[in-house]
């Protein structure tokens, strides 16, 4: 891996590091020769848009290939249906 490459990983790893919304979750990073690859889970959709926008706003970063999955929580049995 090149230098830049390197120093690019780096500040994406940093951004998504400095992130409360992805705290305790493991992302995993990929340098493609056109984009960066994210893949891991992350509990909802917010948190996998969130980890897509930090990654873009970072120097350098061309195209984000977001992979990440979301797997909801399981239900609380405290929750109950709605009837409507």
């Amino acid at each position: 891996m090149s230098d830049t490459a390197t120093t690019l990983l780096h500040r994406i790893g940093s951004a998504i590091q400095g992130s409360s919304h992805l705290t305790g979750h493991t992302l995993h990073i990929e340098m493609r020769a056109d984009r960066v690859v994210l893949r891991g889970v992350v509990p909802s959709y917010f948190q996998k848009q969130v980890a897509q926008e930090l990654v873009r706003m970072v120097d350098g970063v061309e195209r984000v290939d977001n992979q990440l999955d979301v797997d909801w929580p399981a239900t609380p049995d405290a929750w109950e249906e709605a009837v409507i």
